[in-house]
């Protein structure tokens, strides 16, 4: 694969450049986006999803998404450079991120023509924000055990069940939802996919607060919640291929953080934070950590463009993107290990200080780093895949 951008991908660059730095308002801007996924409050999230429909107003939303469902019809390549740059200006996350990223990819692969024309313009726009709901309080590595039933009853499904780790359900209108359809047949075949309307009667939430104090995770609740067969998403009881589209999607955008921008700037501040009594950056063993993380993100980001070549055919992401979930938040830990090193008392108060302006961003950074090695699939199950799926070794 050819790593250099073209003079056509360039001039994409620059002009999203331009447009970003003419239109983008400075109090949306965020020092660490990914530990900011859901906002914390209603005011920020309507603020976010505005911010949403002015991009994509001006063609800067679904950049690789078809021009007939409102996207831009633009390459991989140039999705590429859109997440580098909007990474770079430090722009919040959309609030369609769930639906952009992987409802959005899930519905393009499986959906009707129908369903297409009727959720992907909404996601685009931010008229429809979505969650997920995959994991349950039994299943969550070992996802195929999940309980929650829908019964056919005519027309409709009848839904029962709980869900748990659904981030932004508290914001979402609607939410991807793995249900057992059949089950008496073996677990992994009895599964079907619905897109169910979170105003549905019988849906209830309940909020998941971390030790961050930041809420993006719910429980999600239902009770003899009616889904018309319509909205049944790919094949019935074939749910697992659904939602195998949808995890490798999750995974790929998973492994897409922020780390250059954050060993930057662990490099300026070694600059300034002294360690016995002189700057840490004066100490050979703390720079050789930051450039072994400085080596570390260069070859992420070298996997990642490896792994668009199944994308650049024109196929979902296999597999391999569980080397980027693997890599991306392993990383992630050994970058907020480095941070907790350097920053010592710093990190542990949530206050910005004289030394540390950006000290509650290393905070949230320190403390939520592992949760990327679990949410998405564990870091085991990630070797798992690798080890059956991609290098063919025995199971056992």
């Amino acid at each position: 694969m050819d790593f250099e951008y073209s003079p056509e991908h360039e001039s994409f660059r620059k002009e999203l450049c331009d447009w970003l730095a003419t239109h983008l308002p400075s109090d949306l801007c965020l020092d660490d986006a990914a530990d900011d996924r859901v906002a914390s409050d209603r005011e920020t999230f309507e603020r976010r999803r505005a911010w949403q429909k002015t991009m994509h107003a001006a063609g800067w939303v679904g950049i690789s998404w078809p021009k007939e469902y409102g996207g831009r019809g633009a390459g991989l390549i140039e999705r590429v450079i859109w997440e580098e740059e909007y990474a770079a200006a430090r722009a919040p996350v959309l609030p369609g991120n769930m639906g952009l990223n992987l409802v959005g990819p899930t519905i393009i692969h499986w959906g009707t023509e129908e369903q297409k024309r009727r959720h992907l313009p909404a996601i685009l726009n931010a008229d429809e924000i979505w969650c997920q709901g995959f994991s349950e309080p039994g299943a969550g590595s070992d996802l195929a055990s999940l309980a929650t039933r829908a019964v056919d009853a005519g027309d409709h499904f009848v839904v029962n069940g709980q869900k748990v780790w659904t981030s932004g359900a508290h914001f979402a209108h609607w939410i991807i939802l793995l249900v057992r359809t059949n089950p008496d047949a073996p677990k992994h075949q009895g599964i079907s996919c619905l897109l169910v309307p979170m105003t549905t009667p019988g849906i209830s939430v309940r909020p998941l607060v971390l030790m961050t104090g930041h809420h993006h995770f719910n429980e999600v609740f239902f009770t003899d919640v009616v889904v018309p067969k319509t909205n049944l998403l790919g094949p019935l009881n074939h749910g697992w291929k659904v939602s195998t589209t949808t995890l490798m999607y999750e995974r790929h955008a998973a492994g897409a953080r922020g780390h250059t921008a954050q060993v930057a700037r662990l490099v300026a501040l070694a600059k300034q934070v002294p360690i016995d009594g002189r700057p840490a950056w004066e100490h050979p063993w703390m720079r050789q950590r930051l450039a072994q993380l400085a080596i570390d993100c260069e070859a992420f980001k070298h996997t990642r463009f490896r792994s668009l070549t199944r994308q650049l055919r024109g196929e979902p992401p296999g597999p391999e993107g569980s080397i980027l979930k693997l890599t991306g938040s392993e990383l992630g830990v050994r970058i907020a290990e480095v941070a907790g090193e350097l920053l010592g008392m710093h990190v542990l108060v949530n206050q910005p200080s004289s030394v540390v302006p950006d000290a509650p961003r290393w905070f949230n950074r320190v403390l939520a780093a592992r949760q990327y090695t679990i949410s998405a699939g564990t870091s085991e199950i990630q070797r798992n895949i690798l080890g059956e799926r991609v290098l063919g070794l025995p199971k056992g």
